[in-house]
This record gives C-alpha cells, sequence and structure tokens, in this order.
C-alpha cells in the first residue's frame, strides 16, 4: 500500500511537471492569450482531462508556471548567497553579499521568457495584487533578508540609528522604526531591479544596467555621512 501512494504521488508530479514546462514553453512562444488548454494537453502528451485534473483551469496552470519561475529566482539567489558564504564571506562583508544578490537576480532573469512571465504577463494575467503577493513570497523575501543583513551590520546601524530618531540630517522621516525602512528599502529596490531586468531583456546593453544597480545598492547601504 506504501508503495502503490509514492507510486502514484511519483505519477502526480510528473504529470504536473510535464504541464507546466509545456504551459511555460507556449506561453513564451506564443502569449498566454494565445495559447489554449487543447495545445497545452498535447505538448504535454496528457490527456484534457488530466489537465483540468490537476488545474482548475488556464489561469491556474500559469500561476503554477509563474510561481515555478519565481521559485527558481529565490533559489539563485540563495545559492548564490550560500556560495558567497562558503567562500568566507563574513558579517561585515553583508554588503557584498548584497550586490551579489543583486547580480544573481538579474543573470536569473536572463532566462529567456523569464522577465516577461513574471514582470509582464504575471501582473496582466493574475492582476497586480497577486503577482506582488508571489513576488513576496520569492524574491523580495530574499532581497529583504539581504538588506536586513546589510544594514544591521553594527557599523551600518550605528550609522542610521540617529537619523531614525529624529537627529542628523533627516528631514522626512525621523518617525521610521528600523523595520520601516527596511520594508520601504526592501519596496523600492526590488522595483528598481526589476525595472533592470525589464531594460535588459528589451535590448539594453547590460553591462552600465549592471553597474547601475551595483552603485545603487552600495549607495542605499552606505552610512548616511557618505552619499
Amino acid at each position: 500500500m506504501q508503495e502503490g501512494r509514492r507510486t502514484n504521488a511519483e505519477r502526480t508530479l510528473a504529470t504536473r511537471t510535464a504541464l507546466v514546462d509545456a504551459a511555460r514553453r507556449l506561453f513564451v512562444e506564443a502569449g498566454y492569450a494565445a495559447t489554449s488548454t487543447p495545445q497545452i494537453a498535447t505538448a504535454a502528451r496528457v490527456t484534457r482531462g488530466a489537465l483540468y485534473h490537476h488545474y482548475a483551469d488556464k489561469r491556474d496552470l500559469f500561476r503554477a508556471v509563474v510561481e515555478a519561475e519565481a521559485e527558481a529566482v529565490a533559489r539563485e539567489i540563495e545559492d548564490r548567497a550560500r556560495a558567497a558564504d562558503r567562500a568566507g564571506v563574513s558579517a561585515p562583508d553583508a554588503r557584498a553579499m548584497l550586490v551579489e544578490g543583486a547580480r544573481a537576480y538579474l543573470d536569473a532573469m536572463a532566462v529567456p521568457g523569464r522577465t516577461r512571465l513574471l514582470l509582464v504577463d504575471a501582473p496582466a494575467v493574475l492582476g497586480t495584487a497577486e503577482a506582488d503577493v508571489l513576488d513576496a513570497r520569492f524574491a523580495r523575501r530574499t532581497l529583504r533578508a539581504g538588506l536586513a543583513a546589510a544594514l544591521d551590520a553594527p557599523a551600518a546601524r550605528a550609522e542610521a540609528e540617529p537619523a531614525l530618531a529624529g537627529g542628523g540630517d533627516a528631514a522626512v522621516g525621523d518617525d521610521l522604526t528600523h523595520d520601516d525602512r527596511l520594508d520601504a528599502l526592501t519596496l523600492l529596490l526590488s522595483a528598481a531591479f526589476d525595472r533592470a531586468a525589464l531594460a535588459i531583456d528589451a535590448g539594453t546593453p547590460p553591462r552600465p544596467v549592471r553597474a547601475a544597480v551595483t552603485e545603487l545598492v552600495d549607495r542605499v547601504c552606505a552610512p548616511p555621512a557618505t552619499r
């Protein structure tokens, strides 16, 4: 009985993987609107009944495709962070790890079709609110963690505290908590990274865009007195 359950689970995983892979390929090649569920089922070599057994409709399958893409981006960022950690990057170098995470994001988004799926089609098909929830679960979560590490480093935190308390040269936001500042910076940096990915995907030379992203991260994480 236990062996049978494993076999059923493996069969389910294989079918869902085939459907997601086929759907992704067709969504990228033809676009969401021009892709039909019969085409997806044929490409995945399953019946339409099998498709509708696993997914309610084409939109539900598209959501699975987008979630898989978002998870792959987050995994690439986290893998690069772990590699940097194994290489001996220490806590005071958290800013360098954040820069590496930004580069990992752009590398991950360079996979053909991914930028369009995540940044163009997902908001259009799922709605901006649902697309934002997915982003918050994956890439934006990794960005917030990286920012937290960089801004929580002792030197950066000591420099930031006067501004957060209303001292220094802060003209606005003098009542912000550290978490408020972190959430806002995460949201704005995430938007900047997305815009960079869109620009590169549209044909903008990647080298200056990548250099600008690195500079942006460096300036955000720099102590206030040096900005």
